[in-house]
């Protein structure tokens, strides 16, 4: 039987939300192991003079704890 945790992670990207999913799962993975799914809460992108500056998304990263 497995048992699994959800945390919550924020990540940004000037290139697109794409982009910043891929930056966070990545850097996630460094420290959690067995990630086994990624849940898309919420995406925002900050502009400034007209134009968007980054892209932000909040992710659920959903991972299996070790026995």
């Amino acid at each position: 039987m497995s048992v699994a945790k959800v945390t919550e992670i924020t990540s940004s990207s000037t290139i697109s939300f794409d982009d910043a999913l891929r930056i966070g799962i990545k850097k996630a993975s460094k420290t959690l192991e067995g990630i086994t799914g990624a849940w898309i809460k919420e995406q925002k992108a900050t502009v400034e003079d007209g134009k968007i500056k980054d892209y932000r998304v909040t992710v659920k990263i959903t991972f299996v704890l070790k026995d």
